[in-house]
């Protein structure tokens, strides 16, 4: 797995060993960043969740770009060590903090992030169920934008957030949400 754009453009990354993760394809990464930036124009500055965090590649793609600092939040032990060696690897250690800890536990915020990226694992609606709690946490905020990988068949519902845009993309659906204005 490579990292697509930005100042690691082309960088590997470590992945988990065993199935307990699934990463994020390139064309799908590719297409949510794409769809990310049309509605942010660029990265530069922006404080960063990405939970249910794998390897980390979603959060470090968003780093590439010019993000300001990013929070991994990932429970599985391996994938935490490959987020913890894709930091090292990139040099990145001032602008990455990682929490090993089951997203659905997580505190409250201590602010709003600007964009938050999650990818749990596909057909267990977790993605909907934390996004509920981090709404009710203080996690998001007027200004934060949500990216949502799910199964393709999977149903986004989630009481105080709307759905901007949407896109199938082979066996994933990528949601963006945002607060109503």
């Amino acid at each position: 797995m490579r990292i697509i754009a930005g100042e690691w453009r082309g960088r590997k990354l470590a992945v988990p060993k065993g199935d307990n993760t699934r990463p994020t394809a390139d064309r799908t990464r590719e297409t949510l960043f794409n769809m990310l930036a049309s509605r942010l124009g660029d990265f530069e500055g922006l404080s960063v969740a990405d939970l249910f965090a794998g390897s980390g590649a979603l959060g470090f793609e968003a780093l590439s770009r010019g993000a300001r600092q990013c929070l991994f939040v990932e429970r599985d032990p391996d994938a935490v060590a490959a987020i913890r060696n894709n930091i090292a690897s990139l040099d990145a250690r001032s602008r990455c903090r990682v929490e090993q800890a089951s997203v659905l536990h997580l505190a409250p915020g201590k602010m709003a992030h600007d964009l938050i990226l999650l990818d749990p694992p596909y057909g267990t609606g977790a993605g909907s169920v934390a996004l509920d709690r981090l709404l009710r946490l203080g996690w998001i905020g007027t200004s934060t934008w949500i990216a949502l990988e799910c199964a393709r068949d999977e149903k986004v519902e989630v009481s105080g957030l709307e759905t901007v845009a949407e896109r199938n993309v082979g066996k994933a659906k990528l949601t963006l949400l945002r607060l109503p204005n």
